[in-house]
């Protein structure tokens, strides 16, 4: 009882630091943070005007002296003082307001992540006035978090396709014996939807429009039942607000390269693994995480292409950030599993 009284005072964070979202997972309360990785900035005066999911409303509106950055690109940190100011934001936020705490944290990062990019992130969590960080694998912990049981001495492969990168790995005695990072995901989804609304309609459509049509009626294979919606943009010639109807045949054509590549990191990982852990693999399957895991039929493409079972997290989006969170109480497997 003590000890769950301790937990619940603990201001231990766990942070999934993402190209497109950040989560954070507070000890004994959960995710109390999950916002877009978007800050906004006021050019005259160097100030931050808004951080998340208020920056994100400012997308493609804002006046000439606001810019929104987006402090990550293919999930590690391109904008060193954003990304800090960002993550001083969340933390604040996850501990309502109060800037004496200063907690430890456990941050997810991809698996190909570089000594500089590692660097990148310890040291902006560092000034944002953090006590200890600690690194783990995406892949690890959204394996962590789906509930694979990855110290045990058999393979389980996971796919986490986030916003900037998907991380691949396959993992036996809490140990990555495969891993790989590839820089397509969710980001290069919408940009493929940008690229056809221009081709195919003669339209100028924003990253916010293009990350809806993705989420209504994107796909990876063939819809049980067609549908199709309205989309509102800007003409290329004419230059005047137009609608035009968009259906999921369309899309799916226009996301045929980024998901075929995706498609073709898992089967490379599926070349390069030791025998024995194909086999396990074959039984257990291949588990699907991260916002580009909810691509309609995704898993059923997957399924076809590899003839492994295929099945997505029951929470796809938090699974890295749940993951992590696991390791705020099990200090043991962190260190067997941190990058540090």
């Amino acid at each position: 009882m003590f000890a769950s009284i301790l937990s619940r005072f603990s201001h231990d964070l766990a942070i999934d630091l993402g190209t497109a979202n950040t989560c954070v997972y507070a000890r004994g309360r959960g995710i109390v943070v999950s916002e877009p990785s978007i800050v906004a900035l006021n050019k005259v005066t160097g100030r931050i005007e808004a951080v998340g999911t208020e920056a994100k409303e400012m997308l493609g509106r804002t006046p000439g002296h606001i810019t929104a950055i987006k402090p990550m690109k293919d999930g590690v940190i391109a904008d060193f003082e954003a990304a800090e100011k960002m993550l001083a934001h969340f933390i604040r936020k996850a501990h309502k307001g109060n800037g004496l705490v200063r907690p430890r944290v456990v941050i997810g990062v991809p698996s190909e992540i570089t000594q500089v990019e590692r660097r990148a992130v310890k040291d902006s969590a560092m000034r944002a006035k953090v006590s200890e960080v600690h690194l783990i694998e995406e892949a690890m912990a959204a394996a962590i978090g789906a509930g694979m049981p990855i110290t045990e001495a058999s393979g389980n492969m996971v796919v986490d396709i986030g916003g900037g990168t998907t991380d691949i790995a396959v993992i036996s005695l809490a140990g990555v014996v495969y891993g790989k990072s590839v820089r397509v995901a969710g980001n290069e989804l919408d940009e493929a939807i940008i690229l056809h609304a221009r081709k195919a309609h003669n339209l100028l459509i924003g990253e916010r429009t293009a990350e809806r049509i993705k989420i209504d009626i994107g796909s990876a294979y063939p819809l049980e039942h067609p549908i199709s919606i309205e989309v509102k943009g800007r003409h290329i010639t004419e230059g005047r607000p137009t609608t035009v109807t968009m259906n999921d045949g369309e899309i799916r054509k226009a996301l045929t390269e980024p998901v075929r590549f995706i498609v073709q990191a898992v089967h490379d990982a599926l070349e390069r693994i030791p025998p024995e852990l194909s086999a396990d693999i074959f039984d257990r399957g291949i588990i699907l995480t991260g916002g580009g895991a909810m691509l309609k039929n995704l898993d059923m493409r997957l399924r076809d292409e590899t003839g492994l079972p295929v099945q997505v997290a029951e929470d796809p989006l938090s699974s890295v950030v749940l993951g992590a969170g696991k390791m705020l109480s099990d200090f043991d497997l962190l260190r067997r599993i941190s990058l540090d």
